[in-house]
């Protein structure tokens, strides 16, 4: 594939990211007539997103190809989660209630119903769907796809060897993966841009999520000052530092626990990516009762958030919508799928009068997992991302669990 698509050196693509996200940036603050009415409708954040997956639709980059992902996912994503959960107010995060691990659970069980569901309705218009006993039975796709979207890449990789899944279906459903829950989270971004409107009309109390939101902004006013290179370097070397350390930490953890402890590998154990984000967490939360959270004053979060766009970016290029074309009834079965998700979170939402805030970043944390959910999070304000890292990182404790029971559902329907 790489050699059909127009740049293939990631240092270009690269280049062309940072120059994307530097126009939006520059135009978002425009005082033109134009951008002000522009990003009135169109979020900031949903461009730095879509505009790179232009990259890759129109075959000038090839995403999959490029290691951009890789890179940030792995080096900028843990940096940036150090930066931003140092200055986190963790009793102020614990003040937020029950609702946003009632709303994940919400958005976890949505998923588990919303597989047999989907596959009925769909069924009813391709009834071949349900057949097929094989590697390549289309049940099976799904409940890696029901990994991916409670827990993350880990507990994917483990439904495709518990249910045997084959190499056909699992692409396919890979495909499925990336589009439908980046156009759902496009969705979600393009509502957090509104949640203040949204959290209004359906009468939501969000004055939990306003007090951290202050708390945090009057610690910032209080305290910051102007950055100095000597902040700037303090600031790399606590991110970067602490991504190097996690990293160390990861490479032996994950390999320790596949060879002494192979069953855990149902909790994701085995990944190293998942120690990587519960060891940045872990240490930035205990950094978050020292004297460094301090560099929160230079400018810490702002540092932060660059990092975040870049891998908002990255994860834009991974995205090529006329995929959907390829296999249209996989795509339909994906987004019915994410329909009902979608509609247990917002008719538990109304019910239990949880913010949007809560709904965005639970359904976000079961379906983007630990590398989108704090994005989600930042959407409504830098330092709720830690909340969003949290949910995530539950996600992956339950994911297996839930798409092996979502397999089973599954698996009766066929029989």
């Amino acid at each position: 594939m790489a050699h059909d698509v127009l740049i293939t050196n990631d240092a270009t693509v690269l280049g062309l990211l940072a120059v994307i996200l530097g126009f939006v940036f520059y135009t978002n603050s425009s005082s033109h007539p134009f951008w002000k009415s522009f990003y009135k409708y169109i979020p900031a954040l949903l461009l730095c997103y879509f505009l790179p997956s232009l990259l890759n639709t129109l075959g000038i980059v090839d995403g999959h190809e490029s290691k951009i992902y890789f890179v940030a996912s792995r080096y900028l994503l843990p940096a940036c989660l150090v930066l931003l959960i140092l200055s986190v107010d963790l009793k102020a995060i614990l003040n937020l209630g029950p609702k946003a691990l009632i709303m994940f659970l919400v958005g976890t069980a949505g998923i588990v119903i919303g597989a047999p569901v989907s596959l009925l309705v769909v069924s009813a218009i391709e009834p071949s769907l349900l057949g097929g006993h094989g590697p390549d039975a289309v049940w099976r796709g799904m409940t890696t796809l029901a990994g991916s979207w409670i827990g993350g890449g880990a507990n994917q990789a483990s439904m495709k060897e518990i249910y045997e899944v084959g190499g056909n279906i699992f692409s396919a459903m890979i495909t499925v993966d990336v589009i439908v829950a980046n156009i759902w989270m496009a969705v979600l971004l393009f509502m957090a841009s509104k949640h203040k409107q949204i959290d209004q009309k359906t009468g939501a109390d969000t004055t939990a999520i306003e007090t951290l939101r202050q708390k945090v902004e009057k610690y910032q006013k209080e305290n910051s000052r102007q950055p100095t290179l000597r902040d700037y370097m303090l600031i790399i070397a606590i991110g970067f530092g602490i991504t190097g350390l996690a990293h160390y930490i990861a490479d032996f953890l994950g390999p320790f626990f596949a060879e002494h402890y192979p069953e855990t590998k149902h909790f994701s154990l085995t990944s190293s990516f998942f120690w990587l984000i519960v060891t940045v967490t872990t240490i930035g939360i205990v950094l978050s009762f020292t004297r460094v959270r301090e560099v929160e004053a230079a400018g810490a979060s702002k540092v932060a958030s660059a990092f975040l766009y870049i891998l908002v970016a990255s994860i834009g290029l991974h995205m090529d919508v006329l995929k959907i074309l390829e296999t249209p009834i996989y795509f339909l079965l994906g987004i019915s799928w994410m329909i009902v998700h979608a509609a247990f979170m917002l008719i538990i939402a109304k019910l239990i009068r949880a913010p949007l805030f809560y709904m965005a970043v639970g359904s976000q944390a079961n379906v983007g997992g630990a590398a989108s959910a704090p994005v989600v999070a930042a959407a409504f304000h830098p330092s709720l991302a830690p909340v969003g890292v949290l949910l995530a990182v539950f996600g992956y404790a339950v994911g297996t669990y839930a798409a092996w029971f979502c397999g089973q559902l599954l698996q009766t329907l066929t029989n």
